[in-house]
C-alpha cells in the first residue's frame, strides 16, 4: 500500500515537471516569435520606464546644425494722407521739401529654414521670403555665422522657397529628404526652428493626422498635422523623423492666440523634394497636366454611381488633347487611388498627381460602371497654345495699365486657374485706369462692345477704335460681371 502510494506521488510529480517543461516551452517559442516580430517592425512602442527615458539628443545634434534662421529686409513706402499744406513755401521753409512726402521703411522679417544641400541650399516658406528682392536676404547658422543668400526658385502654390548661401565653396552640414509616404500617424518626429526670434528650439510630438487639406490658400496645399509645438517664427523649419531625416516644413497653426495650441502644419518632403530638384536645375516647378476638372466625390455622387462610399473624385470634364483622355479615362470616370494613394478629395488628387513631376506616368484605380479597373496616365507638361504674348495695354481706354496675356493650359497651371482660354489679366500697375474701375488678377476679358475676346489681338484691334462708350463682360472665378462706361 505504502509502495502504491509512493509510486502514485512519484507519477504526480513527474507530471508535474512535464507540464512545467511544455508550459515553458510553449512561453518560449511565445517569446522568441514576438521577439522576432518587433525587431523586423521598425516603430517599437515603449514597454518600460527606461524606455521612456530615453533622449533625442544624439538626433538633435546631428539635425539641429542644418536648421537656420532666415532674416529679410522689406523696403516698404508709408504713405500719408494727402496733407493741404504739403507745397505750402512757409511750412517747406521749416520742415524741408520732405514735408508730406512718403517716407521709405525697412521692415525686418524673421522665419527658419533648412539647409538640404552640402553646397548650401536651403528651402523655406514662400511666405517668410515674399516680397524681397536679391541683397536682402541673410541665413544665420547655429554656429551664429551669417551669409548673404540669393533665391533660386519661388512656389506660391506651394509655399515653398528654395535659397542659395553665397560663399567660396564652403561646406554645410545638411538634412537629408525623407519619402514622407512612408510616415504613419503615430510617429514620433520633432520640430525645429527659432519660434519668436527667440533661439533655436526643437519640441517633439508624434504625426496627429496626415493628408489635412483645405488649411492653405493654394490648391496643392497637402499637409501633415502634428502635436510638436510650433509658434510664429518656426515657418520655413524643419520637422525631422527619429532618424533626423526631413519629413516636413513647418508651415502653419491652428491657433486663437498666435501661440501654439497643439496642431501645427508642416508641407510634406514629397514636395519639398519637387521644388529643391527643379530649383537645382534652373526652372520652375514643372507639374504634370492632367487635361481636366474633377470634382470631390460626395454622397449623392456616390449614390448615383453605386459606389460603396463616397470617396475619390470624380472627372467633370476634360480637354480633347488632355493625358487623361488619352489614357482612356472618361467624363463620369472616379479616381479611387493614385500610385496606391487613396484618394480622399479633390485637392488630395492634385497633390499625388502632382509631386510626381514630368516625365513619367501614374497608376490609378477608377470606378466605372459598377466596377474597378486600372489606367496609367502620362506625366506630361500642360502646352503653351497659344503662346501667351503678354502685353501692358496703355492709351485712354479702360483697361490701361493692364497686363494682359493668352490664356492656355500652360499658364493656367503656372497661375492655379480652372480656366484655360481667353484673355487673362495678369498684374496691374498701382494707379492705372484699369485698376481704379475694379479690375484685378485673374479676371478674364470675354466682351468688348459686342465683340468677343479670344486673343490679345483681338483686344489690342477693339482698343485702337476708341469708341464713346465702352460695355464690356469679365468673367472673375464663376461670375459673370458687365460694366459699362462713357457716355
Amino acid at each position: 500500500m505504502r509502495n502504491n502510494t509512493q509510486m502514485k506521488n512519484g507519477l504526480t510529480l513527474c507530471y508535474f515537471h512535464l507540464t512545467q517543461a511544455l508550459l515553458f516551452s510553449i512561453v518560449f517559442l511565445l517569446a522568441f516569435s514576438l521577439s522576432q516580430n518587433l525587431s523586423a517592425r521598425p516603430r517599437i512602442v515603449p514597454s518600460d520606464r527606461m524606455a521612456i527615458n530615453y533622449s533625442f539628443a544624439p538626433v538633435v545634434k546631428e539635425a539641429l546644425p542644418a536648421v537656420v534662421n532666415v532674416y529679410v529686409r522689406h523696403r516698404t513706402t508709408r504713405r500719408r494722407a494727402r496733407n493741404p499744406f504739403a507745397n505750402d513755401p512757409f511750412f517747406k521753409r521749416f520742415f524741408g521739401d520732405s514735408f508730406g512726402v512718403p517716407r521709405e521703411r525697412i521692415e525686418s522679417s524673421l522665419g527658419s529654414g533648412v539647409i538640404v544641400d552640402a553646397k548650401g541650399i536651403v528651402v523655406t516658406n514662400y511666405h517668410v521670403i515674399q516680397g524681397a528682392s536679391e541683397g536682402e536676404i541673410k541665413v544665420s547658422l547655429p554656429s551664429r555665422k551669417e551669409y548673404k543668400a540669393e533665391i533660386l526658385l519661388k512656389d506660391k502654390r506651394a509655399d515653398l522657397a528654395v535659397l542659395r548661401i553665397k560663399t567660396d565653396g564652403e561646406r554645410f552640414p545638411y538634412l537629408k529628404i525623407a519619402n514622407s509616404d512612408e510616415l504613419e500617424v503615430g510617429d514620433l518626429v520633432l520640430a525645429m526652428g527659432n519660434p519668436f526670434g527667440v533661439g533655436q528650439t526643437v519640441t517633439s510630438g508624434i504625426v496627429s493626422a496626415l493628408a489635412r487639406t483645405g488649411i492653405g490658400k493654394g490648391d496643392a496645399q497637402y499637409f501633415i498635422q502634428t502635436d510638436a509645438a510650433i509658434n510664429p517664427g518656426n515657418s520655413g523649419g524643419a520637422l525631422v523623423d527619429i532618424h533626423g531625416d526631413l519629413v516636413g516644413t513647418n508651415t502653419a497653426i491652428f491657433s486663437k492666440s498666435g501661440g501654439s495650441l497643439g496642431i501645427g502644419f508642416a508641407i510634406p518632403s514629397n514636395m519639398v523634394a519637387l521644388v529643391v530638384n527643379s530649383a537645382r536645375h534652373g526652372r520652375t516647378v514643372q507639374r504634370p497636366w492632367f487635361g481636366g476638372r474633377v470634382k470631390t466625390v460626395t454622397r449623392t455622387i456616390a449614390e448615383g454611381l453605386q459606389l460603396p462610399k463616397s470617396t475619390g473624385v470624380f472627372i467633370s470634364s476634360l480637354g480633347d488633347e488632355s493625358p487623361a483622355r488619352d489614357a482612356g479615362l472618361r467624363v463620369g470616370d472616379v479616381i479611387l487611388s493614385v500610385d496606391n494613394h487613396v484618394i480622399l478629395d479633390a485637392k488630395a488628387f492634385r497633390y499625388h498627381f502632382s509631386i510626381n513631376g514630368t516625365g513619367g506616368v501614374v497608376n490609378m484605380k477608377v470606378w466605372r460602371d459598377g466596377r474597378k479597373f486600372r489606367k496609367t496616365v502620362s506625366l506630361v507638361r500642360a502646352p503653351e497654345k497659344p503662346p501667351r504674348n503678354e502685353k501692358r495695354l496703355s492709351g485712354n481706354n479702360p483697361f490701361s495699365g493692364a497686363l494682359v496675356a493668352n490664356l492656355s493650359p500652360a499658364l493656367a497651371e503656372e497661375i492655379a486657374m480652372s480656366d484655360q482660354a481667353g484673355v487673362v489679366v495678369l498684374g496691374l500697375n498701382r494707379r492705372s485706369f484699369a485698376r481704379r474701375i475694379g479690375l484685378v488678377q485673374r479676371d478674364i476679358i470675354l466682351e468688348i462692345n459686342g465683340v468677343e475676346i479670344d486673343r490679345v489681338a483681338d483686344l489690342l484691334v477693339i482698343l485702337q477704335e476708341r469708341p464713346r462708350r465702352w460695355r464690356f463682360m469679365i468673367k472673375r472665378g464663376k461670375n459673370i460681371l458687365s460694366m459699362s462706361l462713357g457716355r
